[in-house]
């Protein structure tokens, strides 16, 4: 069968408006998907829904419809997307009205079954602070391609994988069994490159700078072959680049080991091959699948209590001292539930005030919203003529805000029902994978595979890791993960054996007391560290300053290190 073009308009809820537009009007494309929902935006959706039943989806897809649905009819392009959130049954009949009022000929289906919230306490998926606000278990893609055999022009789906949207497309055009693992596997990884839209064509990349047009990257396309090989593309004429590098980004992302687990395969991150054949066109090859775990991943929130901060300015001498007269004044007041961080971002003899001054943060948590809220924005406020000198604030706190945490879960496959409501009307169930294995036996560690040989002694030169190495990171709950590679086949050796678990823990302090996991990637020049509780409860609790990880690696790149000078 023919190449099948897998474009992608949507990397998280609240991207590029008109994605969808660009997509179907700068060249072929075969499907549309969209990725929306990310562990804080299901926190979103349960709030929505808890205020309003009818909603819980997300309501900028309606708006791509709006501009798009009657092009992509037009066109034969179907469109797969997550954006049902919570209530994928509300937003498919939003989008039958919406077909109705522009007089457009469409067939909807929806997938869902991922929503455990009425059986938690049954299952066992209850968290430290109580009853959640959702809990969805993660579905595969049969669904959807159950939905595409039925002809449905359109499926919106809940809880599925992010890679699930591309994995039912393929599946269903190629014909696949269930166990056509190797397949599968490929078409996850290629759905994992491009789930995220812009990060694969040059967006959030660490060599940003070697694009020669980053104004307005375009989103990837992924040419899947019927043996579940890809090719990552992207529209010719549209802004940023696809490289081996920015694939390589995005297959290190937000990755534990080298068992990437899905409800339909076991992607072997290590298996694959990646070659640039063309101008914004890599090739990825050779992938390795195997029979899935028995289990399923369930994503859980509920409310964590209140929070609440302000941020003060600590302008010129004595830094610390002034830091500690506020933090003593403020815990005689609300004493529990603060913590508090000093930012040095002050200079020696500065020519700006700006330069010369400091910044400590101060979070309040605790379940009175009262005392988080108003007490605590009063204690701010009213000692204002009574502490340091030069006392000010970046802004007045506000009032308490309610916080989320997320915690995973884990349930039987056989225990969730994957449901499929078709453009009829008629609802069918997928049936549980027939080749399931216990998930010690899937999700076991891979042997660490051969280094190269530990390269000879040469003159080094001290300088910013980041000379020499890319990185990508991003978080997966309370742990994040940083992946880091090299471009240069040479560089490889010194890293694999330079960047150990050891050297990243004096390389970011912050790790220093907590679990942290190597594994190995030859094939990328990758290693990927996962960091063990670094985001306490998840982001929605916002437990650090960058609270989903996003620019840990570019931290770890400013770090300086002992670098042979050859690579610099």
């Amino acid at each position: 069968m023919s190449v099948l073009r897998i474009a992608n308009a949507s990397g998280f809820y609240g991207d590029r408006a008109g994605a969808f537009q660009e997509m179907l009007e700068g060249g072929p494309v075969d499907v549309i998907t969209g990725d929306y929902l990310a562990e804080l935006t299901m926190l979103i959706l349960a709030r929505d829904r808890s205020k309003d039943p009818s909603t819980g989806y997300a309501k900028t897809f309606l708006a791509e419809m709006q501009q798009s649905l009657a092009l992509a009819m037009d066109r034969g392009v179907k469109i797969v997307v997550n954006a049902g959130g919570l209530n994928p049954k509300g937003l498919a009949d939003k989008l039958t009205q919406l077909a109705e009022t522009f007089n457009v000929k469409t067939k909807i289906a929806h997938v869902h079954g991922d929503d455990l919230i009425d059986r938690a306490e049954e299952l066992g998926l209850t968290t430290s602070n109580g009853t959640p606000l959702s809990a969805n278990a993660y579905l595969g893609g049969w669904g959807i391609a159950a939905a595409l055999r039925a002809g449905a022009d359109i499926v919106v789906t809940g809880r599925v994988t992010d890679a699930s949207l591309v994995v039912g497309a393929a599946a269903h055009h190629f014909g696949w069994k269930e166990t056509d693992y190797n397949e599968i596997a490929g078409a996850m990884a290629a759905g994992h490159v491009i789930e995220c839209g812009t990060q694969a064509t040059g967006g959030n990349y660490a060599f940003f700078d070697s694009f020669e047009d980053m104004h307005r990257p375009g989103f990837p396309i992924a040419e899947i072959e019927v043996d579940g090989s890809s090719t990552i593309t992207k529209h010719p004429g549209t802004g940023g680049a696809v490289t081996a590098g920015t694939v390589t980004a995005q297959l290190v992302y937000e990755i534990t080991g080298a068992r990437y687990a899905g409800p339909d395969a076991i992607l072997r991150l290590d298996s694959i091959n990646l070659e640039e054949t063309g101008p914004d066109r890599v090739r990825l090859s050779g992938i390795q699948g195997e029979a899935p775990p028995d289990t399923l991943k369930v994503s859980i929130n509920a409310l964590g209590g209140f929070r609440n901060e302000v941020t003060f300015v600590l302008t010129g001498l004595d830094i610390e001292k002034k830091a500690a007269l506020i933090q003593s004044q403020i815990g005689q007041q609300v004493p529990e539930g603060t913590t508090w961080t000093l930012a040095r971002t002050d200079h020696d003899d500065a020519a700006t005030e700006e330069q010369a001054s400091a910044m400590l943060h101060c979070v309040a948590r605790g379940q009175d919203q009262k005392l988080v809220g108003r007490a605590f924005s009063n204690a701010a406020v009213q000692i204002g003529l009574a502490s340091y000198p030069g006392f000010h604030l970046t802004a007045p706190p506000g009032d308490a805000a309610p916080y989320g945490v997320y915690t995973p879960g884990w349930v039987r496959a056989t225990q969730v029902r994957h449901l499929v409501t078709l453009p009829d009307g008629t609802t069918e169930e997928v049936p549980p994978h027939p080749g399931t294995v216990p998930s010690a036996v899937a999700l076991a560690p891979v042997e660490e595979p051969t280094l190269p040989p530990l390269p000879s002694p040469s003159t080094t030169a001290r300088a910013p890791l980041g000379r020499v190495a890319a990185a990508r990171s991003g978080d997966k709950g309370g742990d994040a993960n940083v992946g880091v590679w090299v471009e240069r086949d040479d560089a490889w050796p010194w890293l694999v054996h330079t960047l150990t678990v050891e050297a990243l823990k004096e390389l970011l302090p912050d790790t220093k007391t907590m679990e942290v996991e190597r594994h190995v990637f030859p094939k990328l020049h990758a290693v990927n560290f996962v960091i063990r509780g670094l985001l306490g409860e998840g982001v929605a609790s916002n437990a650090r300053f960058d609270a989903q990880a996003k620019a840990l690696g570019e931290w770890l790149r400013a770090r300086h290190l002992e670098i042979p000078e050859e690579f610099l």
